[in-house]
């Protein structure tokens, strides 16, 4: 299992400190605990972890990757419980996959993609994740995240889906062979929807795979209704990466 492990456990819903030499708890299915990935240059990033109930090492599982947004950032991560896939999770609800979301600390103002590749060649080194199977989403500025680190290595995932975020255009190109679905909330004052639709148009022009969900009456929170949403996992788990 991983050997560098954060001294914090998430145990029966709550964070328990350990001692500074003391290991963290080990990773179990049906449990949820925190963990840490060393990325190099003396950094490290720190991530919530979710196994499901029959997870196996002799088992590939599918993985969902979850990127919070800009007032998520911290150094608690019971902070990244409070939207998304660990939300839900933490309500009580059961997903058929490894759910592991990153947390940035507040003097980060974006998600770095490198780090995030390192911390995933982690996981799979640790967890019998099915490579296949790998999704990424995340809300608004894990959006642009999920924009960002989709269009650098579009092979490494099975679907994507950005919630009010925006991409780079010019990267349409590198992201027409990865399955897409974006959300975005037509009153969104803080992330303008214009970036999920010039997206959506660049990457249709390319010959890419997109759909894009528009909510009328919706402002930035658009992220609420699409991960309360079961369509969007039973999307997830239709795509498997050749």
């Amino acid at each position: 299992m991983h050997k560098s492990l954060f001294a914090v456990a998430l145990c029966t819903g709550m964070m328990c400190l350990l001692s500074g030499k003391t290991q963290a708890e080990e990773p179990q299915p049906g449990k949820q605990v925190a963990q840490k990935s060393d990325v190099g240059n003396g950094k490290s990033i720190h991530y919530w972890l979710s196994l499901p109930k029959d997870y196996s090492d002799q088992k590939k599982t599918p993985l969902i990757i979850f990127l919070h947004g800009m007032g998520e950032r911290g150094n608690d991560l019971d902070q990244v419980l409070k939207h998304g896939p660990p939300k839900l999770i933490k309500a009580g609800k059961e997903f058929p996959f490894i759910v592991v979301s990153p947390q940035l600390t507040t003097d980060v103002r974006r998600w770095d993609v490198q780090q995030l590749s390192t911390m995933l060649d982690d996981l799979e080194s640790n967890y019998a994740i099915d490579k296949s199977r790998i999704y990424l989403t995340g809300l608004s500025m894990g959006g642009y995240g999920t924009w960002a680190w989709g269009a650098e290595t579009p092979e490494r995932f099975a679907a994507l889906a950005p919630i009010c975020g925006g991409g780079d255009p010019d990267k349409a190109n590198q992201l027409t062979k990865v399955p897409i679905w974006a959300f975005h909330g037509m009153k969104d004052n803080a992330v303008p929807v214009e970036r999920s639709i010039e997206m959506k148009e660049a990457i249709e022009a390319a010959g890419g795979d997109i759909k894009l969900t528009l909510y009328p009456e919706a402002s930035h929170d658009s992220w609420t209704e699409s991960y309360n949403n079961p369509e969007l996992y039973q999307w997830f788990l239709s795509h498997k990466r050749e």
